[in-house]
């Protein structure tokens, strides 16, 4: 998995717009837990919050549910938010080496000027390149119609790690192997992954999953700490952006 250039994220921002119809997204970004077995002398360091043990596979997806990114070996105990800040590719982004293109307008617009971003779920804190939903109850309108556009452009990972596990079915049980072993497992699946994406083709059904998230709008918590100022101002602005110039018909359907 070679890290993307200046080119190749535009690339990937592009395929972005074009599917989930969010601009200026270089990537969806969340972990998985796959389950393994408990090492001999390891305690609770790979026993999650869902009562199993299991080894964290963190991604980052493009918008045809390919793997930008992975990081796999994070004990099962660590929240995803943590795991990702301690990845490779999460050092790169929050020390600028990532050789992410400089802000542009966003479509239809002309003075508009946005910087590229990743989006997650509200697990991880907002960052100038990180957008995330807005929490809370008792939303409104436009903050409802930001948290459904995010959502679009963010089930590619989900959709992502679905297809990687109904694939390879070894990813749907427990893999009876040492850690380190279970980790050239999973890497190798993630690789293959990205080989039959890239040979069979990459459709998906765009509407996959909205309704299930419109049921859960007004549910979301926030639970990243690491809040940065500057993206709550970049957030709004692309929400403002959403019930203007880069409205879509649908949105008002479904999130009002």
């Amino acid at each position: 998995m070679p890290e993307p250039n200046r080119e190749k994220w535009i690339e990937i921002s592009e395929l972005f717009y074009k599917k989930p119809n969010f601009p200026n997204c270089l990537g969806s970004i969340d972990g998985k837990h796959i389950r393994c077995r408990n090492p001999n002398n390891s305690g609770s360091l790979f026993y999650n919050y869902k009562k199993y043990f299991s080894i964290v596979l963190m991604a980052v997806v493009d918008a045809n549910l390919n793997f930008i990114f992975i990081d796999v070996g994070a004990y099962g105990r660590e929240a995803d938010s943590n795991v990702f800040r301690q990845s490779v590719f999460g050092k790169k982004l929050y020390t600028n080496q990532l050789q992410i293109p400089d802000p542009v307008s966003l479509p239809l617009t002309e003075n508009n000027l946005q910087p590229f971003v990743f989006v997650a779920d509200e697990a991880f804190g907002l960052h100038t390149n990180l957008l995330r939903s807005y929490p809370g109850r008792g939303l409104n309108n436009t903050r409802r119609i930001f948290n459904y556009r995010l959502s679009r452009a963010r089930r590619t990972v989900e959709c992502a790690f679905g297809v990687l596990a109904n694939k390879w079915n070894v990813l749907h049980t427990t893999i009876l192997v040492e850690p380190d072993f279970c980790d050239h497992i999973i890497k190798a699946c993630c690789v293959l992954h990205n080989f039959v994406r890239k040979r069979d083709g990459s459709n998906y059904d765009e509407d996959i999953a909205d309704t299930a998230y419109i049921n859960n709008l007004d549910n979301f918590q926030g639970h990243g700490r690491h809040i940065n100022r500057n993206g709550m101002e970049i957030r709004d602005n692309f929400a403002n952006y959403f019930i203007n110039q880069g409205a879509v018909p649908f949105q008002y359907r479904t999130t009002l």
